[in-house]
């Protein structure tokens, strides 16, 4: 649309989401041109504004503008960029970020790096599924510790279950795309997290490492309100 010959921008930055849920805006890359991505970041830095990308091509990256390629904090791996400065890090680690296989680091590291972005730091362990479980049984004590558990399996999505019948922590769940055949992209992994007999496993949507961290986050965020509620008389 035009107002006065000038062309509207397709994008309104949400300013006002920290304020609201607890944390900021992530741009979804997957789907915006360069130039489309260029002009958002060309907004935040007039705005003074931090931003999470996710699914930052390499492409995508390398055909911004050289200024603005400078600005990001770009893991490859994850596929995402910090634009300007994250938050500070909190002093205790509140989440774990476990992985079933190597494979699926990616996914994990997308979520780790959601909370990173957001001020908090993750304990990671990647390669603790249930093939070798003897792995899990060494690092369990670690992963108890935290009141919050990411859990990144594909194929059969074993590990959300036995986690969640070891750890009392709140269990997300990101079933990932890894596996042969009848593994259908995820979508076994997905229908044996909601099949599980773990009572409460939650779980997001395939590969969506961005969406358990937030999750993660309202958990945390809504932990100091249960305290003050114990606390009154």
């Amino acid at each position: 649309m035009t107002n006065g010959g000038a062309m509207t921008p397709d994008f309104v930055l949400d300013a006002g989401r920290a304020r609201r849920i607890g944390f900021g805006e992530a741009v979804y890359c997957a789907s915006k041109s360069p130039a489309q991505l260029a002009a958002i970041l060309e907004q935040a830095e007039a705005d003074g504004a931090s931003l999470l990308l996710t699914r930052l091509e390499e492409e995508r990256r390398a055909a911004l503008p050289p200024w603005q390629q400078d600005r990001l904090d770009y893991d490859l791996p994850s596929r995402t960029a910090f634009f300007g400065d994250a938050a500070p890090l909190a002093g205790t680690v509140r989440v774990a970020v476990i992985t079933a296989g190597t494979s699926d680091v990616p996914v994990a590291r997308e979520a780790a790096r959601t909370l990173r972005f957001h001020g908090h730091a993750s304990l990671q362990i990647a390669d603790i599924g249930v093939a070798g479980i003897w792995r899990l049984m060494a690092r369990l004590d670690e992963i108890r510790d935290v009141p919050v558990v990411i859990v990144a399996a594909g194929m059969d999505a074993a590990l959300p279950s036995v986690v969640a019948g070891l750890v009392p922590g709140a269990i997300i769940a990101v079933p990932t795309s890894v596996g042969y055949g009848v593994a259908a992209g995820g979508r076994a992994a997905l229908n044996a997290i909601l099949a599980s007999c773990a009572p409460g496993i939650v779980t997001v949507n395939i590969d969506n490492g961005y969406g358990a961290a937030c999750a993660a986050m309202r958990v945390l965020n809504a932990l100091p309100h249960v305290g003050e509620e114990e606390a009154m008389p």
